[in-house]
């Protein structure tokens, strides 16, 4: 089964473009294994990984400025094909001998694209996908002024400009465009078309696939050793659990550690989904005080989110010495943690926060990790999830920060706007789940505003917190648009909070998309 699912791989060499995971995610949703590399990766480390097809990034560089990212010659001596995107384009056209220069109009946002004069020699790659023309996404400042030689352009924009071009004798492609995003017109089509009709994929990359080899992949790491885990209630760790007590029964111990910064009933469900339902063995430790104690008087985000971290590693580090024959550690680290992070695998993107889940473990430790999903994106995990036989509602649950709630309650952590922002956020979802909104909205939730204003209930007056409430859409966390919930539905969450939680007299509602915002608040 490893040959079998790591057979039809594709690189993608990640030169800045803030697009890049979206690529990975296409090339997954086709069927293969894909992996983002740096553009300065190694010529023996190409040559090794012995990919399919290669797709080249987009970035923020010009290709002729002093020092910027180059083209790898190993990169066309394999003779695969290469797709270049936006940036990758304007590397093949001046690396082949073509020019690219600054555009007098830049092109950025929605555009339309059309075939230019056909050729004979054209692949149906581009020609039949274009057919009469599409709408797409450019975000380019430069253009291909000239194309190489054994070069013919297939599509120009809407300015005259070179919209996509491709080889006459080989399987090199380039695009203006972003096809990876959802702004293009069929453009996870196109994706599609590279993978499987010009690197003939055939989707070998499946569920069922991926649990196989992990199982035995896990078995032949482990052997007779003893495996600790740390759950956070989200679906990462939840299927990692899964995944190991199938591969490794009694041999996987789970550690839950509540921390007070849990969702309303949290551990409960936990354990009833996992201990209870599932056969895992879990061990439950109650540690509220112990966190809010030492989060007391700190403010800033990031420091909120390492006390939070070193915090948990404390407390789980001696429930895990109390487990007799402890080799291992496993941990959710999933894909877009890998590349996100600090010392992941592009080191190209800029890193926004700190992960909670990549690296993290004191090697005083001793224990080697064990991060089985570490290859998956998210929507990847959850339909590994539903395969091993978790419940849906566990699996579809909007992502949770590792740092809970520490970081929804703006500024000093205190128990008090714990408990109410736990409240406040339970009627939130609730609401979304009877409305029909949830399954809707990609992450939904409540913000603490350690702020008072002035309100009226009754006949008298208040001066009591505010509550945001925060609700995107999104397909893949890079980029989100904020939902439109409607005004009726607003309204009656609003009055329940206010009527129900103690505390609160204002609710709000943020309408800042991704950028310039992020999604959480901190």
């Amino acid at each position: 089964m490893t040959a079998i699912i790591h057979s039809e791989k594709f690189l993608i060499l990640d030169y800045g473009s803030q697009y890049t995971q979206i690529i990975a995610r296409r090339v997954r949703e086709s069927g293969s294994y894909c992996e983002i590399h740096p553009w300065s990766m190694e010529d023996a480390a190409i040559r090794a990984f012995a990919p399919m097809g290669i797709i080249l990034s987009g970035g923020h560089r010009s290709v002729y400025d002093a020092g910027a990212p180059d083209l790898n010659p190993v990169i066309l001596s394999l003779g695969v094909p290469v797709l270049g995107i936006c940036y990758g384009m304007h590397l093949l056209a001046r690396s082949n001998g073509g020019q690219v220069q600054p555009s007098s109009k830049r092109e950025y946002g929605g555009s339309a694209v059309r075939p230019a004069v056909g050729d004979a020699r054209f692949s149906a790659f581009l020609t039949d996908w274009l057919a009469s023309g599409r709408q797409v996404w450019m975000s380019h400042g430069d253009h291909v002024s000239a194309i190489p030689e054994g070069f013919a352009v297939s599509a120009v924009s809407e300015g005259g400009l070179v919209a996509a071009m491709e080889s006459l004798s080989r399987p090199v492609f380039g695009v203006q465009f972003h096809p990876e995003v959802d702004h293009t017109e069929r453009g996870a089509e196109l994706v599609d078309r590279f993978v499987r009709g010009v690197c003939g994929a055939s989707g070998l990359w499946t569920s069922t696939g991926f649990i196989d080899y992990e199982i035995a992949a896990i078995r032949a790491k482990v052997g007779n050793d003893h495996v600790v885990l740390g759950l956070s209630g989200g679906v990462d760790s939840a299927v990692t659990a899964a995944l190991a007590h199938r591969a490794l029964g009694e041999q996987l111990t789970c550690v839950f550690v509540d921390n007070g910064l849990l969702r309303l009933h949290e551990g409960d469900q936990v354990m009833a989904t996992l201990a209870r339902h599932m056969g895992v063995k879990v061990i439950a430790v109650q540690a509220q005080e112990r966190f809010l104690g030492r989060l007391a008087g700190v403010t800033d985000p990031e420091q909120k989110r390492r006390v939070i971290g070193h915090m948990f590693i404390e407390v789980f580090e001696e429930e895990a010495k109390r487990i007799p024959g402890v080799r291992w550690l496993a941990q959710g680290t999933i894909y877009p943690d890998v590349i996100e992070s600090a010392g992941g695998k592009t080191g190209v993107a800029t890193n926004i926060k700190s992960h909670h889940n990549v690296g993290g473990l004191p090697e005083r430790m001793g224990l080697k990790l064990l991060e089985p999903l570490r290859e998956l994106f998210k929507d990847e995990v959850r339909r590994v999830g539903l395969e091993l036989g978790l419940p849906r509602e566990m699996v579809f649950r909007h992502p949770f920060p590792g740092p809970g709630l520490g970081v929804r309650i703006l500024g000093e952590v205190k128990k008090e706007f714990a408990d109410v922002l736990r409240q406040a956020d339970h009627i939130y979802i609730e609401e979304l789940h009877q409305s029909g909104h949830y399954d809707k909205i990609a992450q939904a939730f409540a913000v603490f505003l350690p702020v008072k204003s002035v309100g009226v209930m009754g006949d008298g007056r208040t001066y009591e917190y505010v509550v945001a409430l925060r609700a995107v859409a999104t397909r893949d966390y890079m980029t989100a648009d904020w939902y439109p919930m409607p005004f009726d539905l607003l309204k009656k969450i609003s009055n329940r909070i206010i009527n129900e939680v103690a505390g609160i007299n204002r609710v709000t509602y943020d309408i800042t998309s991704k950028p310039p915002g992020t999604i959480e608040w901190e």
